[in-house]
C-alpha cells in the first residue's frame, strides 16, 4: 500500500500479560538432546518461554484480558470511554463469533464500542495500530483498545524442533486516544502472498478440515514429525524473505519519517529470533544498542512480540520521556509493516502472570 502518515493521535500505555506456567532449556533438551537444545537456544536466544496448559484452560483472550484489565486500572479509563476494540490474533477462541465479542463483554464494553478481530501474527500488531490509528483519525472513536497476542504453544509440534523451542505465548493491550497536535505516525504496510505456505497449518480450518489422518504425525521433508494440524515453518525461506524485506523496510521507513538512523532511539521488531535480528540490523547499518531484542525469556510471542518487547526493556524509559522508535513487523502470509512514531510519556504497566481459568467459562474475570 502507499505510505501513509496519520496524525492527531497518541499511544497512552500499553501492558503485557504472560501465562504462569513455563518451559525451560531442559525442557528442550529432554525433547531433543542436549547438543540440538545448544544449537538451538545460540541461535534463538531463548532460554524461558510462558506457554499455556494443553488443556484449553487458558486462551489468548485471558492474556489479553489481563492485560486490558491492567491496563484500564493503571491509566484511569472506564471502560465506557472506549470506542472501539481491536483483536489481532491467529488462535482465537472460536471459528465464530469474533473473539472480539467475546472479550467486548468480559471487558465490560459499551454497546457503541466497534469490536472485531484481525487474523494476523508476526506483522499484526503493526497492522492493528495503523487500523486503531484510522479508526481516531476518522473522528468517530475517541479512544481505541488494540489487543494483539497469541497462543502459538497450542499448535506446536511437540516434536518439531524447528517450532517448539522457539514460540511462547504472550497477551498484551496497547490504548490509544485522539490528541490533537500530537506528532504524526507514519506506516508503510506490505504483502507477498505467494509465501501464504511458508507459515502454515495445514488442516483444520474449512479448505482441509480435520481428519483421522490429519491428526497423525508423520516424518516430514525437513526431519520434524509433525501432523497437519500443526504449525508448518519453512526456515530457511522465512530467512530469505526476512533478509530481503525487512532492511529495505527500515530503509524506506527512515525515508518516509526524514529521520536518520542515529535518530531513532529504538527499532523494536518483531522477535522471531536472536540471529534474524541480528542479520537484520547488521544489513540495514543499525547500531546494535537500539536495536531491542527481548525474547530470552519469553521466545516468538508472534503478533504480541513488539509490545511484549516494548513493555521487557523500555519500560523505564517510555514512562520518563519520549522516544522516536520504528517499529517493524514480518512474517506470516508474507505480510510485514512498519511504523515510526514518538513514543512516551506513556503509562507501561507492570507484566501481568496469568493463572488457568475455569475452563469454558467466557464470563470469568481473569
Amino acid at each position: 500500500m502507499p505510505q501513509t502518515e496519520i496524525s492527531h493521535f497518541r499511544i497512552a500505555g500499553i501492558a503485557s500479560a504472560v501465562p504462569s506456567s513455563t518451559s525451560n532449556f531442559s525442557d528442550v533438551v529432554a525433547a531433543f538432546g542436549e547438543e540440538a537444545a545448544k544449537k538451538i537456544g545460540d541461535m534463538s536466544g531463548v532460554k524461558i518461554r510462558h506457554v499455556v496448559p494443553a488443556d484449553g484452560s487458558l486462551c489468548t483472550s485471558d492474556l489479553c484480558a489481563a492485560a486490558a484489565h491492567k491496563l484500564l486500572s493503571d491509566l484511569g479509563w472506564h471502560s465506557d470511554s472506549i470506542d472501539g476494540l481491536i483483536f489481532v490474533s491467529q488462535t482465537p477462541d472460536y471459528i465464530l463469533p469474533a473473539t472480539a465479542c467475546v472479550l467486548h463483554a468480559r471487558l465490560g464494553l459499551p454497546k457503541h464500542c466497534a469490536a472485531f478481530d484481525v487474523n494476523l501474527g508476526c506483522s499484526g500488531f503493526v497492522y492493528g495500530l495503523w487500523l486503531a490509528a484510522q479508526m481516531l483519525a476518522a473522528g468517530g472513536c475517541a479512544r481505541v483498545l488494540l489487543l494483539a497476542g497469541d497462543t502459538i504453544s497450542r499448535i506446536a509440534g511437540q516434536q518439531d524442533r524447528a517450532v517448539l523451542p522457539l514460540f511462547g505465548d504472550a497477551g498484551t493491550a496497547t490504548a490509544l486516544e485522539r490528541e490533537p497536535g500530537a506528532p504524526p505516525t507514519w506506516f508503510d504496510l506490505g504483502t507477498d502472498g505467494t509465501g501464504y505456505d511458508k507459515l502454515i497449518v495445514p488442516a483444520g480450518g474449512f479448505r482441509n478440515p480435520r481428519t483421522p489422518e490429519t491428526s497423525k504425525r508423520r516424518p516430514r521433508d525437513d526431519g520434524n514429525l509433525r501432523s497437519d494440524e500443526e504449525l508448518f515453518m519453512g526456515g530457511t525461506d522465512i530467512f530469505t524473505f526476512t533478509l530481503r524485506e525487512v532492511p529495505v523496510l527500515i530503509r524506506n521507513a527512515l525515508g518516509q519519517s526524514g529521520w536518520s538512523a542515529s535518530d531513532v532511539d529504538a527499532f523494536v521488531m518483531h522477535q522471531a529470533n536472536r540471529f534474524m535480528l541480528q542479520q537484520i540490523g547488521k544489513k540495514a547499518k543499525l547500531d546494535p544498542e537500539r536495536v531491542v531484542i527481548a525474547l530470552e525469556e519469553f521466545g516468538n510471542t508472534s503478533s504480541a512480540s513488539i509490545p511484549l518487547a516494548i513493555t521487557a526493556q523500555l519500560a523505564r524509559t517510555l514512562r520518563e520521556k519520549a522516544q522516536k522508535v520504528i517499529l517493524a513487523g514480518f512474517g506470516v502470509g508474507y505480510s510485514w509493516g512498519s511504523a515510526c512514531l514518538t513514543l512516551g510519556p506513556i503509562i507501561v504497566s507492570d507484566l501481568t502472570i496469568v493463572e488457568p481459568r475455569e475452563k469454558n467459562n467466557d464470563s470469568q474475570s481473569p
